[in-house]
């Protein structure tokens, strides 16, 4: 496989492609809630007015959660991108990323965990850090190669 700047676009689409996994679990269970008489549609109007099911309240909880964090993801391999800095590393770093955050979802969504869940979640930070901390380096004057 090669390491060029644009390889980062498939761990950057993998992420889009959580995000819309978890955008669509989200609508289902939504839409399941107003028909099995959980909530009423017009609690979606404001988000007021009721208590969310908590089947509906988690995916909704993890969607927004995927345009926090990962946002800096975005930002690190676009950089990484734009200079064509960090090569095999940045790339390595990025399918880990990519890999932690899944296995993030999976226990959130499923299991929820909350051990499982705050490691997972943990390793993703840990692994983004590791990103910029690589980018970092690697654009100073006096960086390293990767």
């Amino acid at each position: 496989m090669t390491t060029g700047p644009f390889t980062l676009i498939y761990p950057m689409f993998a992420m889009v492609l959580l995000s819309f996994f978890v955008l669509i679990r989200l609508f289902r269970s939504r839409v399941g809630a107003v028909r099995a008489g959980e909530i009423e549609k017009s609690y979606f109007r404001l988000y007021r007015g009721a208590v969310e099911p908590e089947a509906t309240a988690k995916n909704s909880r993890h969607f927004s959660n995927l345009f926090e964090a990962p946002v800096l993801f975005y930002v690190a391999c676009l950089a990484a991108m734009a200079t064509q800095k960090g090569g095999a590393l940045i790339l390595a770093l990025a399918w880990a990323y990519v890999l932690a955050r899944i296995a993030h979802a999976m226990i959130h969504l499923g299991p929820n965990r909350l051990r499982w869940r705050v490691r997972a979640y943990f390793v993703s930070w840990l692994v983004l850090l590791a990103m910029w901390v690589v980018l970092v380096i690697a654009v100073t004057p006096t960086g390293g190669r990767y």
